[in-house]
């Protein structure tokens, strides 16, 4: 497995979770577990992702700014989590946010895998996407267990 497929697999996990925990109400169990869920696939994500994709890829002129925003995203999504954390489940603020978060998702994941990929590819050699999968594999896990 190259990285651009150990991303996706993940990429696929925060889209479904994103997208049903916008259709749960109030203050349920489903809401809660669907959030947490989500929170812990986002942190490992971006952490490992960040290690073992973005920052390789700022050593490269054409992949530095992609990479540079990417990050900055993460942030933007950190935040809304963070704000979503502070609202109550049952209030119209609160899914408000949420459809903002899973609307940023969706945004930052169709950016990585229809522009930065593309010129990822033509940075990083074929031994690097698979030693990048490795080490992103590695540390994703290793976050998800610290969790």
């Amino acid at each position: 497995m190259n990285i651009f497929e150990a991303l996706r697999v993940s990429h696929e996990t925060q889209r479904t979770l994103a997208d049903h925990l916008i259709k749960t109400q109030g203050n349920s169990q489903d809401r809660a577990s669907l959030f947490n869920e989500l929170k812990l696939e986002l942190a490992a994500h971006a952490a490992a992702e960040e290690r073992f994709f973005y920052v390789p890829l700022i050593a490269h002129d054409m992949t530095q700014e992609p990479s540079r925003h990417g990050i900055a995203e993460h942030h933007q999504m950190d935040k809304l989590v963070a704000q979503l954390e502070t609202i109550d489940f049952s209030s119209a603020g609160w899914l408000t946010t949420a459809r903002e978060l899973q609307h940023k998702i969706h945004h930052h994941l169709e950016d990585e895998e229809q522009a930065v990929f593309q010129l990822a590819g033509k940075v990083l050699s074929e031994a690097e996407k698979l030693s990048l999968a490795k080490g992103y594999e590695g540390e994703f896990v290793s976050q998800r267990t610290k969790a």
